[in-house]
């Protein structure tokens, strides 16, 4: 069994690299949920995410020779990085198997701190199977994402961090891919207080830890399909499994237009950039049925591409209301495109695109359609600008928006 006392060694190997993110406490989503809400940015750790811990905590455990004989791990992107970096702080070769999905920036930066990156299957058990196959023809040591309590004990040291800022802390939300987070932090937070819930969140697209906790044992989903790449896992981890079914208090899941929405929310609220796995926590607060209570909500990280990043800004915009495209039939006359503008510009609409299409109907006289794409403030501010163009004799309908 894990222990105190291993989580203490954990904590003081770990600080000779993770920086101690503090909590910040969130206005926003506490008025939003009733609760006090504070967030764990792991997503500003020297890497990006709170990977580097258990990996790091993991290689200082290993002899030597096993650090000589060269390391090896398979990762969507942010253990990698934590690997390459501590391999690199005890002068180790570490050799990353990724899947060929993952985001560009975290295959550069994980070449940037050293090691040797193959990219080989469509998810990570693809990559995973892989890197055991090399480890087993090279001779090279594997340090697994999440299926080692080693690793997942160097994870565990952010409740340490959660305890030493906020010792009455209610509720510790923890995203869940393979499950190593979700050990080391509800593991430490039992030990350090048993009435504490904690509550791992997956997306709904990858559940594969609530299907095997509804089995009672470790079960391999036949794929997955969400955004949240960093938890796109189809086995949990069996070592680790035990743990988890005795510490966490309960699983959330996340559907992908959540994600997106609490995109937006740290963007604008807190300035922040928060990769869709990390979002997990923020997104499941609406789910979680309590109020007047002390939530810690973990951000595993903040890898994220600028063109993941550009698509998922862009729908939430859509999402909100704060994009959204119309369709008006006018005459084809001179004149008439001016007035629709006039009428979007005295309703304060801003206009981003005009699609004119001469040819949905043989009368062109009769009906010529217009398509156009407008900003908003919001549902509100949307509902008032159809409204306008209703009582100005057009028949505004709402269509599917392509910006």
């Amino acid at each position: 069994m894990l222990t105190l006392k291993e989580f203490e060694a954990a904590s003081e190997a770990v600080s000779k690299v993770a920086q101690e993110t503090k909590l910040i406490y969130s206005d926003y989503l506490s008025a939003q949920t009733g609760n006090k809400v504070y967030l764990k940015p792991e997503n500003m750790q020297f890497t990006g995410a709170y990977k580097l811990r258990g990996a790091y905590y993991k290689i200082s455990t290993l002899t030597a020779e096993e650090r000589s004989k060269g390391l090896i791990t398979a990762s969507a992107g942010n253990h990698a990085q934590g690997v390459a970096y501590a391999a690199k702080c005890f002068g180790a070769k570490a050799v990353i198997v990724m899947p060929t999905t993952t985001p560009l920036i975290k295959v550069n930066r994980t070449k940037g701190y050293g090691a040797e990156v193959v990219l080989h299957g469509d998810v990570y058990d693809e990559a995973c199977e892989y890197a055991y196959k090399l480890a087993e023809e090279q001779g090279y040591t594997f340090i697994h994402p999440f299926d080692d309590p080693a690793v997942a004990t160097g994870q565990g040291t952010i409740a340490m961090e959660i305890f030493k800022e906020l010792p009455l802390v209610d509720y510790i939300l923890v995203p869940i891919g393979g499950g190593g987070l979700a050990t080391g932090v509800s593991t430490l937070a039992k030990l350090l207080n048993p009435k504490i819930k904690v509550i791992g969140v997956e997306p709904a697209g990858a559940a594969c830890m609530k299907a095997s906790i509804e089995a009672g044992k470790v079960v391999t989903l036949p794929g997955v399909n969400t955004i949240a790449d960093g938890t796109a896992v189809k086995t949990p981890g069996k070592e680790i499994f035990p743990y988890l079914k005795e510490n966490l208090d309960g699983i959330i899941t996340v559907e992908d237009e959540d994600l997106v929405v609490s995109f937006l929310d740290m963007v604008e609220n807190h300035k922040m950039v928060v990769e869709n796995s990390g979002l997990l926590t923020v997104a499941a607060l609406k789910q979680l049925d309590v109020k007047d209570k002390k939530i810690v909500s973990i951000l595993s990280g903040g890898n994220m591409d600028v063109i993941t990043m550009s698509s998922v800004v862009q729908q939430g915009l859509i999402m909100r209301d704060r994009i959204f495209t119309v369709s008006v039939l006018l005459p084809d006359k001179p004149g008439e495109l001016s007035r629709v503008s006039s009428i979007i510009a005295e309703e304060n609409g801003n206009v981003i695109k005009l699609e004119h299409n001469q040819f949905v109907s043989i009368n062109r006289n009769a009906a010529v359609e217009l398509r156009i794409t407008l900003e908003a403030f919001g549902t509100d501010h949307k509902n008032t600008i159809l409204a306008r163009l209703e009582k100005e004799g057009y028949m505004p309908k709402i269509v599917r928006t392509s910006v």
